[in-house]
């Protein structure tokens, strides 16, 4: 089942529940997919490029409710972490610092890193192999610290 027809099933069960934040959260989901389909003139959008779309949305929501946090507005901040809820339902399973750094070490011995110089042949397959899995800002910040070693 596609993440469309996921998002669509789960608007009708919010509409029906009057469940208001889901739907708006929901719907601001839909739309980004539905821009994306119209973007590339294909009208589909792989599993890949949902998957960016998420973690992009998820990021921004992540964000904005930092900087209403600090500018104590709560219920906005209240809003933005509700929203993040309901796209983290559709991403992939988030790994632990503990997988991300095992299979850290595994990319590593791959590519033959010995040390700081070779951060960027690290962080290049490294971001490939764990997109969708682990934040970029994690993979950077434990990659430095195992090349550090």
């Amino acid at each position: 089942m596609s993440l469309k027809t996921k998002i669509d099933s789960d608007i009708k069960t919010a509409m029906l529940a009057k469940n208001k934040e889901e739907l708006e959260a929901l719907r601001s989901i839909k739309s980004m997919i539905l821009l994306e389909e119209t973007k590339g003139g294909s009208g589909e959008v792989t599993a890949e490029a949902e998957n960016k779309l998420l973690m992009k949305a998820a990021k921004q929501r992540k964000e904005s409710a930092e900087i209403f946090q600090k500018e104590n507005r709560t219920d906005l901040a209240q809003r933005e972490q509700f929203q993040l809820e309901v796209i983290s339902r559709y991403l992939p399973k988030q790994l632990s610092v503990e997988e991300i750094e095992s299979k850290l070490k595994e990319i590593m011995a791959q590519v033959g890193a010995k040390g700081p110089q070779d951060m960027g042949k690290v962080m290049g397959t490294a971001t490939k192999t764990l997109a969708g899995q682990a934040d970029g800002k994690v993979i950077s910040e434990l990659v430095k610290k195992l090349l550090a070693l």
